[in-house]
């Protein structure tokens, strides 16, 4: 019997027990501390359970999930309600099936990288070391996330799988699910800031009892982005900037309230949308774009252009903006690993300094006059 169905065996009786035991362990519980992150909670109850509840699993979500994370040595002594749970996990994960690139540089940031047995679209993966593995056949392949090849991931028997998604509708979820495979809904991509995602790490470091780590790595990434920002707001001059691209002739680009808007802020810059509202990204017209940022003096990811001539063959309207006159224009599109997937959607939300440090590069040079831009490089 797999360690899962013998975990549900365990839980399924003693949920049969007096619940007074785990009300009594309720009322002693601890949380942990959250800075910037707002789709997830943590608390560590006195008996060992640890309880994450994710608030935000996606946009505009009017229900979350709660998951209780047992360590395999505790399970024979606790009492649980499988109904208070949307899955019940036993840690540490040994097998771990994971669907979103973001993901990656997480677990190999904590070290278990080589936990992770499974993944939907392999090619997107840039990191050296988990393309090694996948070349090794120690990672397989499983499809689409909206369509997770189930048997295969069946096959693999994975502890968990760290899932995402628009909704709660994905049908390989629920055959996961259906057979005793815990799924564990992610919402790191929800966040708002570029801390709160890069919090996230503290999700996944209960699966692999490695708390005390997270904390460390994530309070060294807050100390450097609060660093660099500080040197920012230093600069004499606050450029103003234009952002996103269009298409099929709408032009989207980052709401003032949104992570990428927070950056620019951060970076010290007059982002010419800062004033709106929406957290999300906004849907132009490009004559409206034009009114407002002709005359930007920087552009930046302008969507997955990579050239000039790209942009120029793309729309002549283009060529009417300032920043693409003097060649101002900086993409992360560029940076990409060994098999085209984008370096910056796979490890920059895990890394908000390094992107911080980038901008600051390109809008205020004599700030960090030796820095090498790591994700965004000017466009050819």
């Amino acid at each position: 019997m797999n360690r899962i169905l013998l975990s549900l065996t365990i839980f399924l009786f003693l949920s049969c027990k007096n619940k007074k035991e785990e009300v009594s362990n309720l009322d002693k519980a601890v949380s942990s501390t959250l800075k910037h992150a707002r789709g997830f909670t943590i608390k560590k109850e006195s008996s060992g359970i640890t309880i994450i509840k994710i608030t935000a699993p996606w946009p505009n979500a009017t229900e979350g999930f709660t998951y209780a994370l047992i360590p395999e040595e505790k399970i024979t002594n606790l009492t649980l309600n499988k109904d208070s749970y949307d899955a019940i996990i036993t840690t540490p994960v040994k097998k771990i099936i994971v669907t979103s690139t973001t993901h990656v540089p997480v677990l190999e940031a904590l070290g278990v990288e080589n936990s992770l047995v499974g993944f939907p679209n392999t090619d997107y993966i840039s990191s050296m070391a988990t393309r090694k593995r996948i070349a090794n056949k120690q990672i397989k392949e499983l499809g689409n996330n909206e369509s997770l090849n189930t048997e295969i991931a069946l096959e693999l028997q994975p502890d968990v799988v760290i899932g995402f998604g628009i909704d709660n509708q994905n049908k390989a979820y629920k055959t996961l699910e259906d057979a005793n495979i815990p799924v564990v809904y992610n919402g790191d991509w929800v966040e708002q800031t570029p801390l709160g995602k890069a919090e996230w790490i503290k999700f996944f470091a209960p699966f692999f009892h490695k708390e005390t780590k997270a904390d460390s790595i994530f309070n060294s990434i807050e100390k450097e982005y609060h660093k660099v920002k500080e040197l920012a707001a230093k600069a004499k001059t606050k450029h103003t900037v234009l952002s996103g691209a269009m298409f099929k002739d709408v032009w989207y680009l980052p709401g003032g309230k949104s992570w990428a808007a927070q950056y620019l802020k951060d970076a010290n810059t007059n982002y010419l949308w800062k004033d709106d509202k929406k957290t999300g990204s906004l849907s132009l017209s490009w004559e409206n774009v034009l009114s407002i940022a002709q005359n930007a003096d920087y552009w930046v990811s302008p969507s997955q252009f990579t050239t000039y001539k790209q942009m120029e063959v793309s729309s002549p309207h283009y060529l009417q903006f300032k920043a693409f006159k003097n060649k101002k224009i900086y993409t992360f599109a560029s940076t990409t690993g060994p098999t085209g997937g984008l370096l910056f959607y796979e490890l920059a939300p895990s890394r908000p300094d390094i992107v911080l440090k980038d901008l600051i590069s390109i809008f205020h040079p004599e700030i960090l006059p030796n820095y090498q831009p790591y994700f965004y490089k000017p466009l050819e």
